[in-house]
């Protein structure tokens, strides 16, 4: 498989107010994702996890080191090369599911019956087509969720960056969503990078799991995981997602008196 993503040698340092010496927020991060790929994230609070992927994004400027897309230098936003989906749904209330949709296709200038097409099929996709003219008030937040994603694949981006996506849903209806990305992206050899800070998550969708240092964010670990995608949630029952995700609880950076309250 070819590259979507080379990441070379990215810092991203912070200057704040009446303090002397610069942020590290990330230090010399070599990363690639190959096309069709999904590759996870997970790290301890402040690791720089999100810094990593809003750069990568292009809504921070790197302090050193590129970005390539596709072969081509991310120099800021470009919907059509990487975009995003947020914990937060942001669908707009007023409009129905395949307005919110194909919203996106609007501003690139897709012409209305085109766009329109193009929202149906991802809401096909995501299984949620007979919900395509019901207002977000009247879909659960799960659902709300997968138009978020459905509006993601409409842009046909070369790399979707997911950031913290699910967290704001019950451990079932992350996973069954899980579930449905795994199809999906696997049916459309969609390239991803999914921020996570639940192991179970990051095992499950991954077919690599970056691991990071506390700040400065450096990269600690890749761990292959070399299950055949589209994943059930049978996978969760296996020895092999137990052994891995027991290693990445072992080896993230955690203090040790936090280590009981840490995500799962």
């Amino acid at each position: 498989m070819s590259q979507a993503v080379i990441v070379d040698k990215l810092s991203v340092h912070y200057t704040i107010e009446q303090q002397p010496e610069p942020i590290v927020a990330l230090d010399e991060i070599d990363l690639s994702v190959k096309k069709g790929e999904l590759v996870t994230i997970i790290g301890p609070s402040g690791c720089g996890k999100s810094t990593l992927l809003h750069t990568i994004g292009g809504l921070i400027s790197p302090t050193s080191g590129s970005i390539h897309i596709d072969g081509t230098p991310l120099l800021g936003p470009d919907p059509k090369r990487a975009t995003f989906v947020f914990q937060e749904y942001t669908l707009l209330p007023w409009k129905n599911l395949v307005e919110n949709v194909a919203l996106g296709l609007k501003f690139a200038g897709i012409d209305r019956a085109s766009r329109t097409a193009r929202a149906m099929e991802q809401l096909k996709l995501m299984r949620l087509e007979q919900y395509a003219h019901m207002h977000p008030d009247q879909v659960s937040g799960g659902m709300q969720q997968r138009v978020a994603v459905a509006r993601a694949l409409a842009m046909e981006p070369q790399l979707i960056l997911m950031d913290e996506p699910f967290g704001a849903l019950d451990e079932q209806t992350r996973m069954m969503i899980g579930a449905e990305i795994s199809r999906i992206f696997t049916l459309e050899n969609r390239s991803a990078l999914f921020v996570t800070h639940s192991l179970d998550e990051a095992v499950f969708l991954a077919d690599r799991v970056i691991l990071l240092t506390t700040r400065p964010g450096r990269i600690k670990e890749e761990i292959i995981v070399d299950e055949p995608r589209p994943r059930t949630r049978k996978f969760l029952e296996t020895r092999r997602f137990v052994d891995i995700r027991s290693h990445l609880f072992a080896s993230l950076d955690v203090p040790a008196g936090d280590r009981e309250g840490a995500d799962t």
